[in-house]
């Protein structure tokens, strides 16, 4: 015998839990459950932000907020009118979680705890009655004439309407590809780069705070500050490029090359300092004087790469010495070999087609009363509380739009 329920939501995640205690709270009088695979739910909430769960960030433009999604850029605009950053800030309050905003305009909760996230939709998932069960995993999903039915690991359940938000589980696209859906193939979104390279092997942990980096032979490119790892080069300026060019670097298997401008001026300009630097500094050594506000450690490199001696004094460099080192200042090139994922924060790009998805309810356009909520479909951001965002905006209007026929 089937067990029925009004409204059966896949995926006990941020968006799963979202959706289910805002369908609950409005509704009580319909029996929600949440079909969970894992032992516990809210996995990806309790290593966000590494263990402080990074809420949302402190945009309040939905212009502003979509640029900061490589997929659903266009898509998401609608629904980030209906439901924003302020509504997300103001749900969580008058659940008793207030949230505090960083430097960068990442937003945690004031407790520096996802804990105190995951305390506040289980207790609201108790508080109206959602049923959470673990340990359900979804083999098969058959449409019926009134609705769906699920089978899991423990047992079969039917209900009318059905919420997917299981994020990146290809198991379940497998499933919604068999009912029709097109899933756009999963590629690594956001990941650092692995670069071996006698200018950065000796210095990790060193940070240029803003630096302009393309990709070479491609329109992709991106800013920001950039750090210097054991593996290669990671932080905002490199996640930005990952997630941006998501599909590109697949395609070319993570081997490609990047251009780094370390100091955001162009060569000629770049040069034509230096040449003032030569006047200026005649007696001190071109080693130990850094310029442009870079770390020490790396005007060292770089000032070696170019063939410049430590002993060597501004007035001692040559014409080609200087457009070396204007050139390792501005376009030094980097060979990438690799990638390394970033902290635990696996992002992927792909899913199902946003064309087959309506973003005013977050329906299907191919199943009737079949909907979708976070990263299931091909929607990904860049690092900093947007994929939450993405994920509580979809699970909102998904769960309005659910109640309402």
């Amino acid at each position: 015998m089937a067990n029925h329920k009004d409204i059966i939501i896949i995926g006990g995640g941020a968006a799963g839990f979202f959706a289910a205690v805002n369908i609950a709270e409005q509704h009580p009088e319909l029996s929600v459950a949440i079909l969970e695979r894992g032992k516990e739910g809210l996995q990806k909430v309790k290593i966000s932000g590494g263990g402080r769960c990074n809420v949302t960030h402190a945009e309040f433009i939905p212009s502003e907020l979509v640029q900061n999604y490589p997929r659903g850029e266009k898509e998401l605009l609608g629904p980030f009118h209906s439901f924003m950053t302020g509504d997300t800030i103001a749900w969580f309050e008058e659940r008793g979680v207030e949230l505090k905003i960083e430097e960068d305009g990442r937003m945690f909760p004031v407790s520096n705890s996802s804990q105190t996230i995951i305390d506040c939709f289980l207790n609201e998932a108790e508080k109206h009655q959602v049923e959470v069960l673990y340990n359900h995993a979804v083999k098969t999903i058959h449409p019926l004439e009134t609705g769906f039915e699920i089978e899991t690991s423990q047992g079969l359940f039917q209900s009318k309407k059905l919420l997917v938000a299981t994020g990146s589980n290809p198991k379940i696209w497998k499933l919604l590809e068999n009912l029709g859906h097109t899933i756009i193939q999963p590629v690594p979104s956001l990941f650092t780069f692995d670069i071996k390279d006698k200018r950065i092997k000796n210095i990790p942990g060193v940070v240029a705070k803003n630096v302009d980096i393309k990709v070479v032979g491609t329109s992709l490119e991106s800013n920001g500050p950039l750090l210097i790892t054991h593996v290669g080069m990671s932080a905002p300026a490199i996640l930005k490029l990952s997630a941006f060019g998501a599909v590109e670097l697949a395609k070319r298997k993570y081997n490609f090359k990047i251009e780094v401008n370390f100091i955001q001026l162009d060569f000629e300009m770049c040069l034509e300092a230096l040449k003032n630097f030569k006047q200026e500094f005649a007696k001190k050594s071109v080693v130990k004087s850094a310029q442009f506000d870079l770390p020490k450690r790396l005007w060292k490199t770089l000032v070696s790469a170019s063939d410049i001696a430590d002993i060597e004094r501004w007035a001692d460099i040559n014409k080609q010495q200087l457009e070396a080192l204007s050139s390792q200042l501005t376009q030094a090139i980097f060979q990438v070999t690799g990638k390394s994922t970033f902290k635990e924060e696996f992002v992927t790009a792909g899913g199902v087609d946003l064309k087959e998805v309506n973003f005013k309810t977050f329906e299907s356009k191919r199943i009737p009363n079949l909907y979708f909520a976070g990263e299931v479909i091909n929607v990904d951001a860049v690092t900093g509380g947007f994929n939450f965002q993405n994920a509580w905006t979809g699970a909102y209007i998904a769960a309005l739009s659910i109640m309402l026929q």
